[in-house]
């Protein structure tokens, strides 16, 4: 029995050695990686809101975002009109299930 290609790289695979082709088995990351996902920044917005207690804009969600290691920017130009838009896109979409309410002009509190 002729032994194909596709058999030669599968043997040498669990064998623990890298197959003829040359190429490198993908590698899986490690568990504790995946635990440690970062926040997205509503996600951070509602830790935030909720460790305040009280309203705030956008502006001051941020900073405290960034002080607190939560999320930051990846390099954008207006994060707090970004954070603006996504949390009034929540409170249009899901209305009553929303985690957010606005409270005053540029000010949210969580719901």
């Amino acid at each position: 029995m002729a032994t194909t290609k596709k058999n030669r790289q599968a043997s040498a695979h669990k064998a623990g050695q890298q197959p003829k082709s040359g190429k490198a088995a993908p590698k899986r990351r490690p568990a504790a990686a995946e635990s440690a996902k970062k926040l997205s920044a509503v996600a951070a917005a509602a830790r935030v809101l909720s460790e305040s207690g009280q309203a705030l804009t956008c502006q001051e969600l941020i900073a405290a975002m960034a002080a607190k290691g939560y999320w930051s920017s990846p390099a954008g130009k207006t994060p707090a009109a970004t954070l603006y838009a996504a949390l009034t896109r929540e409170i249009q979409t899901k209305k009553e299930a929303a985690r957010f309410q606005k409270t005053e002009r540029g000010k949210f509190a969580l719901a």
